[in-house]
């Protein structure tokens, strides 16, 4: 049985991972240029990070919008992982370090074609509420 952890992400190594699953995922994977992918990130930036065995396979980025609201956003699994729960390990377990911090709604803008997988976490997508970019984005939302 694999070992997987979750991680907040604090060290340069553990960015480095998560700049790995998001240049495979998301640059390899859905053709964005990196300087699009990568465009607002800096050291300020909160992230968790799931390792399989050690290895980088899933990430997201955490925002807290003010001090009841989380947003997470930049969600990516490797495409050899999806479909495992992986995906769905990576959000319980930041959903959990929010909740720890106080947050009571957690916001994530879902690619249209994955909001289902947010759904089965318990989001309510507001089909109204979009943005276009390289996909068409879904507004979710979920009370803690």
């Amino acid at each position: 049985m694999p070992e997987i952890n979750v991680i907040e992400v604090k060290e340069p190594w553990h960015r480095a991972g998560v700049y790995y699953v998001r240049t495979e995922g998301m640059v390899k994977g859905f053709d964005i240029p990196m300087n699009v992918e990568f465009a607002d990130d800096d050291d300020t930036k909160e992230y968790s990070l799931l390792l399989i065995d050690g290895f980088p396979t899933a990430t997201c980025r955490v925002r807290l919008l003010d001090a009841q609201t989380g947003k997470i956003e930049r969600v990516c699994v490797l495409e050899s992982e999806r479909g495992k729960d992986i995906g769905k390990r990576l959000i319980t377990e930041t959903e959990r370090r929010l909740k720890e911090r106080g947050v009571k709604k957690i916001v994530i803008y879902s690619r249209d074609a994955v909001v289902g997988f947010y759904e089965k976490l318990g989001y309510a997508a507001d089909w109204s509420n979009t943005k276009d970019g390289f996909f068409k984005e879904v507004y979710t939302e979920k009370v803690l």
